[in-house]
C-alpha cells in the first residue's frame, strides 16, 4: 500500500466560508522538500482557490523521488490542449513523475465561478476529454504521424510542427479522474491508470458501489481491477489525547457537511438512507449558513465516513478499514500531528510495511 499526502490542502476555516492562506513559492518548495524526506511515496496539490499546477513546478524542481499529482484539476474550464501541454511539461521536468488528476466539477460551479461552459452531462463529456488527451498525447510523442480525435464535445484536428513540444523522455502522464458515482468510476476502469476517489464515498459505498463499476469498466479494456489503482482520501478525525479526538470530528463534521451539500455526491447518502440530511445540507448551503451544516452530521455518519481515533491508533486504523480496498491511501493529516514530523516519519514507515 502507497501512502500519499496533499501539500497545500484546505483547512477547516476554509470549508466554514472563512478564507485561507496565500501560498508563495519558498513554502512550496520547503513543504515539498519536507514531505518527501518524511516518506510519502506521493504528493498532491489540489485546485483549491490556487492553481494545482504550479505548485508541481516548483515541487518537481525541489524533490527527486516522490510522485507529484493534481488532485485535482478541474477539466472542462480547461481545453484538452491545455491541460496536455502543461501535464506534457510537468512529466519532462519531473523525470517522469507526474500524475494528473482530472475532475467534473458541478454545472454551477463550472459556468459562475469558472466563467466556463457546460456542454451536457459530464461522465460523456469527460470521455471524450479523457480520449482527446491522449490523442494529443500520442500526436506530442509521434510528430511525424499525429493521432486526431473527432468527438461531440470536443475534435482535435490539427497540430502542425510548429506548436508541437515533440517526444519527451519519459512515458505519458498517468491518467486519474476523482469519481464517487459509478459513471464515472466504470470510466476510471476502462480509460485511466488510476481512480482518486472522493472522500464522501463511505468504506461501504467504495467497496459496494465503486469497486464492481471499476471492474465493470476495467474487463470492457481487457484490463483486471488490479491494473487500476484506487486512491482512497479517507477522512481523517485524529488527534493525541481523547479530548483532540473529540474537537477533532467537531472540524470534520463540517468538511463532510461542506461537501454533503453537493447533490452531486447525495447518491453516497442514499446509499446509506440519508437522503433528508442532504437535502437540510443542500438547503442551508445555498443560505450561506455554513457554521449551522456540522449539526446535521451525526457521529454514525462520522463512523461510516472516517478513521477516528488517537494519533498511536492511525496505523492500525488504516490497515483495519483501507488495506485490500485501496492500493494507496491519501493521508490529509491534521495539522497539528503535520508538524509532529518524527510522528509522521514513524506512522508512514509502519504503513509501509
Amino acid at each position: 500500500m502507497k501512502i500519499e499526502t496533499v501539500m497545500l490542502g484546505p483547512e477547516t476555516q476554509q470549508y466554514a466560508g472563512q478564507g485561507q492562506a496565500s501560498m508563495t513559492i519558498g513554502k512550496i518548495a520547503d513543504a515539498a522538500r519536507k514531505l518527501e524526506e518524511l516518506g510519502f511515496d506521493g504528493v498532491t496539490s489540489p485546485e483549491a482557490g490556487h492553481d494545482p499546477f504550479l505548485p508541481l513546478v516548483i515541487a518537481a524542481e525541489h524533490t527527486e523521488r516522490v510522485k507529484l499529482g493534481t488532485n485535482v484539476a478541474i477539466a472542462f474550464p480547461r481545453s484538452p490542449m491545455v491541460t496536455a501541454q502543461v501535464a506534457w511539461d510537468l512529466q519532462q521536468l519531473s523525470k517522469g513523475r507526474f500524475r494528473l488528476g482530472l475532475g467534473t466539477q458541478v454545472k454551477g460551479h463550472v459556468e459562475r465561478r469558472y466563467v466556463a461552459t457546460w456542454s451536457g452531462p459530464p461522465g460523456p463529456r469527460m470521455r471524450e476529454y479523457l480520449l482527446c488527451m491522449k490523442a494529443i498525447f500520442a500526436s506530442f510523442a509521434n510528430p511525424k504521424k499525429p493521432t486526431y480525435f473527432e468527438g461531440t464535445h470536443y475534435s482535435f484536428t490539427m497540430l502542425p510542427p510548429f506548436f508541437n513540444p515533440g517526444p519527451i523522455d519519459y512515458a505519458p502522464p498517468e491518467l486519474c479522474i476523482a469519481a464517487v458515482n459509478p459513471y464515472m468510476a466504470k470510466l476510471s476502469g476502462e480509460l485511466c491508470d488510476g481512480l482518486r476517489l472522493h472522500p464522501i464515498a463511505t468504506f461501504r459505498y467504495t467497496q459496494d458501489v465503486v469497486l464492481p463499476a471499476i471492474e465493470e469498466g476495467a474487463k470492457k479494456a481487457g484490463r483486471k481491477l488490479a491494473d487500476i489503482d484506487l486512491i482512497g482520501a479517507p477522512f481523517l478525525a485524529i488527534g493525541e489525547r481523547a479530548e483532540d479526538v473529540a474537537r477533532a470530528k467537531r472540524e470534520l463534521a463540517q468538511h463532510i457537511a461542506f461537501y454533503a451539500s453537493t447533490r452531486t455526491y447525495h447518491a453516497v447518502l442514499e446509499f446509506h438512507g440519508w437522503q433528508e440530511a442532504g437535502h437540510k445540507l443542500h438547503d442551508l448551503s445555498r443560505q450561506g449558513k455554513w457554521t449551522e451544516m456540522p449539526e446535521v452530521i451525526t457521529d454514525e455518519m462520522l463512523e461510516e465516513w472516517a478513521l477516528i481515533g488517537t494519533a498511536d491508533d492511525l496505523v492500525s486504523l488504516v490497515k483495519q478499514r483501507c488495506a485490500g480496498l485501496f492500493s494507496t491511501v491519501l493521508l490529509d493529516l491534521p495539522p497539528g500531528l503535520r508538524a509532529q514530523e518524527d510522528w509522521v516519519r514513524a506512522t508512514v514507515k509502519a504503513l509501509h510495511a
